[in-house]
Parts: structure tokens; sequence; C-alpha cells
């Protein structure tokens, strides 16, 4: 054999072993690519079958008492499959004239979108979502072949049926709500993501979704029929229970609305809780939006005026209401007494700023008693000079005062609370904020800070799912406490002094066969670059009973009430109305027969 072929011999097996040595490490590299799995089903999903992504039944929501707020039912989604349409037939008609008739479609616009896909390379296009089961099974019922069919009907039905095998009905589970106005500021909604996949926006479909969607399983679906498996079984989504009284949740939300319609008022907010659990019991919002048209969020909210459930996300200042809470850690540090006495003037400097009366009135030398009594806030000024900024600020706080009560929905805000060391507070808040203004709050913050005056200094974290559902097995949401701002002496003590005011000027708010305890609220509402100089008001009462063993706990805002600014006079007759429907549906006994049990 000559050199040169020796030599093309010797190059030939040179590179022949570099490309073995070369399929050999690529081999070897697959094998140890922890991304292997995902390459190999790759190439088995491009060539014998595809892969699939099921999503299981999203979880249902009940009340307390098992009634259902949330469900799903089956639909359907018609598309057109432009792979099994003929052009030279007739089926872009008898397809448009059938999703017309059976589905409601514009024919004419079913036609042209069949007749002239969006792009040459279309596959499918969905043409509306949502059909009702009912009328895709009126369509399948006339094209099913009966035993009594004549062989003529079963012709023409097979016919009807070839020339609709270009329109595709996709069956989905979609969300559903019995009731959808019904708690819906804390339900949310379902909608849809850009790659239509359904998730949870507010409330709590938006804070447990993860939990309510389940988990979505990929299985191959092989392209040859032979090779057909069962579908696995897929766990549905976790179900959940609320401590919402479906009850009590509709007769709070019409008390409320009656009375922003009797009251002029804008907006409203009534939310009742159970001091000693943190479980929401009723919270009504207005104005709600009906759920199961939840798009028209999108319209309404570009208003800037619609927030989807005031009692977590609306701030405003509470004003008088907030005095209960100076009073509470004015008496907790011991700076004052019940018998402590001021000598009201009708003005207070605080910090280079002159604070009035809301009657710009005197009243002359008043206990603590009187001073909550006559809602003075000269008065509360004092008290919280005397308290001093660190204290006071440090009490506030405590309450939960400008950070969220972490409460299970999505959306919660903290509201406003400037402390000495930032940069816009100056000396004279102390004295405004002892009284509600220049504070900003929310409702379920205000509910959840004076919850520690009826559960002996406690406050319990407020939360509106009260068990979760999965598998078959139930577990129950525990308790738990949010912070102690004061001591139950003080609780009790403030608790007896509210009681006493309500009854000594025979309020509107007492309540009969039960003794309760409450605070109004009027807080002026500042117009920006202006000033408080607007007769517009917000318009509140927060209440809670029975005294000796307080079971709930009523917040009521009035945003703008017309008919009178004061939280006296249109916040304060709306809690005994709630309270009787707390009584006859929580199996609340009157005081007398409570007492006799005992």
């Amino acid at each position: 054999m000559s050199r040169d072929y020796s030599s093309r011999y010797t190059l030939l097996g040179t590179l022949f072993t570099m490309l073995a040595a070369l399929i050999f490490g690529q081999h070897v590299s697959l094998l140890l690519d922890h991304q292997r799995g995902e390459i190999l089903e790759e190439v088995r999903t491009s060539h014998l079958g595809s892969i699939w992504t099921i999503h299981p039944p999203r979880g249902l929501i009940f009340d307390r008492k098992g009634q259902l707020l949330a469900g799903n039912e089956m639909v359907y989604e018609v598309g057109i499959d432009y792979r099994s349409i003929d052009e030279s037939s007739n089926q872009a008609h008898t397809i448009a004239l059938t999703s017309n008739v059976y589905f409601g479609l514009d024919y004419y616009k079913v036609k042209v979108t069949i007749e002239n896909p969006p792009n040459p390379h279309q596959v499918y296009l969905p043409l509306a979502k949502g059909i009702e089961k009912e009328k895709v099974d009126q369509l399948q019922n006339l094209l099913a072949i009966k035993e009594s069919d004549s062989r003529l009907e079963r012709a023409e039905k097979a016919r009807l049926a070839a020339q609709l095998d270009g329109l595709v009905l996709q069956p989905y589970m979609k969300r559903v709500y019995p009731e959808p106005l019904l708690a819906s500021n804390v339900l949310g909604f379902v909608g849809y993501t850009q790659q239509g996949l359904p998730e949870g926006y507010f409330g709590v479909e938006a804070k447990y979704n993860e939990m309510l969607s389940g988990t979505p399983i990929r299985i191959w679906v092989p392209n040859d029929p032979r090779m057909v498996r069962e579908f696995p079984p897929i766990p549905e989504g976790a179900s959940l229970i609320l401590t919402i009284d479906r009850e009590l949740q509709a007769a709070v939300e019409r008390i409320l609305e009656e009375n922003i319609q009797k009251t002029g008022s804008e907006t409203g907010v009534i939310v009742v809780l159970d001091p000693k659990s943190g479980e929401v019991w009723a919270m009504a919002s207005y104005p709600r939006l009906d759920i199961s048209r939840y798009w028209e969020y999108e319209t309404l909210s570009r208003s800037g005026h619609f927030v989807f459930n005031r009692a977590i996300s609306a701030m405003y200042e509470p004003g008088s209401v907030f005095k209960v809470l100076t009073m509470a850690a004015a008496l907790d540090k011991g700076v004052v007494t019940e018998e402590t006495t001021f000598l009201d003037k009708g003005a207070i400097e605080v910090g280079g700023l002159v604070i009035y009366n809301w009657d710009r009135a005197g009243h002359g030398k008043q206990t603590m008693q009187g001073c909550m009594q006559l809602s003075l806030n000269v008065c509360l000024a004092w008290v919280a000079t005397q308290l001093g900024a660190p204290d006071f600020y440090a009490y506030l706080q405590a309450f939960g005062i400008g950070h969220t009560t972490g409460i299970d929905l999505d959306g919660e805000r903290a509201g406003i609370l400037k402390l000495p060391h930032e940069e816009y507070w100056s000396p004279s808040e102390i004295g405004t904020n002892s009284f509600g203004q220049g504070v900003s709050v929310t409702p379920i913050q205000m509910a959840s800070a004076i919850s520690a005056l009826a559960n002996e200094g406690k406050i319990m974290r407020p939360h509106v799912v009260r068990a979760i559902v999965k598998e078959g097995e139930q577990f129950m949401i525990s308790p738990s406490v949010s912070s102690i701002p004061i001591s139950a002496k003080t609780a009790r003590s403030l608790t007896e002094m509210l009681a006493r005011s309500l009854e000594a000027e025979a309020s509107v708010a007492l309540v009969e066969g039960y003794r309760v305890a409450g605070k109004t609220g009027t807080g002026e509402i500042a117009i920006p670059n202006v000033g408080y100089t607007s007769n517009e008001t917000n318009a509140s009462f927060a209440g809670w009973g029975p005294v000796d063993d307080p079971r709930f706990v009523v917040y009521i805002w009035l945003e703008k009430p017309s008919t009178s600014i004061w939280g006296s006079e249109v916040a304060a007759p709306i809690f005994p109305q709630v309270v009787k429907q707390i009584a006859l549906l929580m199996n609340i006994p009157p005081d007398r027969y409570r007492k006799a049990a005992q």
C-alpha cells in the first residue's frame, strides 16, 4: 500500500474516532444533564403524542353554616378548527347559521371569520366563551341518531354533522356565584389571564388562589389511540369555609344600602366581628360589584372612585371615634384616671396650633367620663400631651394604626400614621391625632383596634376563612393574638365609661335588652391645598356588647352623608338595627335571660 493511501486511511480513522468520541461524549452529557427528562419528553411529544396540562376543578367556597357562596359549572368554548374546513363546501354558512341559532352569535361575523382567517396559518380560533351547557345539549340532541330515526333522518343528521365538522365545542369549568352581589367584596372573582388561565382577583379568591386552584398535572396523550390510557385522578382544589354568616351578611348589606339612601351618603361600610376569635361575621361595602359581571370592574375602576372592598382598602380620617384609643392609652399608662378633672375653656394650644371643640364652646370642669361623653377635642388633646409623643404613638402602633391587620383578604391597605421621627410630622399633630384628625385608617383597622376593649385588652387577628377542606380533611383556622395594647382592667374600665355615656345621653345607639358600649365619630374631610373647611364628613360609630361579656364589635362608616354631618345622627341609629340581626342570627339572648342561665 502506498504511503499516500496509508496517510489517508490514518486521517479518516482519526476523524471517525473523533466523531465517535464526540457522539459518546454528547451521550454521556445528555445522561448527566438534569434537564434530560424534559429533552426526552419533548422528543417523545413531538413524534408520538402531546403533553396536556389538566387543571383541577376550583375549590368551592361556603359560609360558616355550609351554604354555597362560590361554585363551578360546566360551560363551553365555541371555536373554529380551520383544518376541518372545506372551502369548496357550504360549511361556513352551516356553522355560522348554527352558531347564531343555538349560541346567539352574529351570523355574518362568524361566516366572515371562517372564510377569512386572521392569518393563513391559523389552526384554531375561539369564537365565544361561557356558552351554557343547555345550549350545547340542544345542538347535540339534534345531531344524535336515535333508534326511532328513519333512514332519511339518519342521513340528514350525518350530513349536518359533517357540515359542522369544523365547529369545536370545548368544555371547561366556569366559576359561578349563586348570589353574585352577596359578599362580593369578600369573595372577589375569578377572571382570566392573557394565557386564558383562570385566576382569582381580590378577596379570598385572590388571597387563596393557589390553594383554590389546586395543582395542575401534565399528562402525555399519545397520537395512537391504541396507546391511550385512563387519565389519572386529579385532586380538586381546596375548598374554603368562611367565617361569614350568609343570613347576617345579607341583612347587614340590606341595612347599609337602606341607610345609604336614607342619609344621602356616597359610600359606606359595616363590619361585624367576634372580638374573642377575630372571626368576621359580616363585612358590607357599598357600592358593590356584581361578580358574575366581573369584567365591569375595569370600567368602574377607571372612574377613580370605585374601591372593590372599602372595608379593607378605603382610607379616611376617622374623627372622634379615634378618641377611644387615645383615652385607652392614657388610662392604661396611668397618666389619667376616670376621676381626673380637666378645665375645658373651649380651646388649647398644642405645638403652636390652637385646637377647638366641635361646638367651639368651653364646657368647664369635666372628669374623663365627661370628656368622652361630650366628645371634647380640647380635653383629648390635653390627654395626649400628658402621655407624651413617644408613648402616645407607641400605643397607637400597638393598636395597629399605621399597619395592616393581616386579614386574609387581598388588597388591604395600612392607612397613614406619621411618627415623631419622620420628616413631615409636627408637634401639633399629637393634638390633632388625638381626636382622629391627620391620621388615616381603614374600617377593618378601626374595628380591630377597638376590639381590644371588648376582649380584655387583646386584639385577635381578623380573618374570614374559618376552615380549609382538602382531600376530604377539614383543617380549622386557629385564632391568633395580633397584639395586646392595653390591660384587661383598662379595657373593662373604658367599656364601662362608654356604656354609661350612651345611657346618660339616652343615645339612639342603645339596644333594648342589651347593655352596650360605643362611641360616635365625625371626621371633617380636608380639601387639598385648602384644609378642613368642608361641611362634608366621615360619620362613624363603633359599638360592642353585651358589656359584661362582649360577643360582637360593630363598626359603621358613612362617607359624606347629606342629611346630617354628625355621626351621632346618621351612623349611631344603624347600630341597634345591626345588633338586633346579630342577636337573632348568631343566637345571643338578651342580658336578663343570659344571666339567668349562668
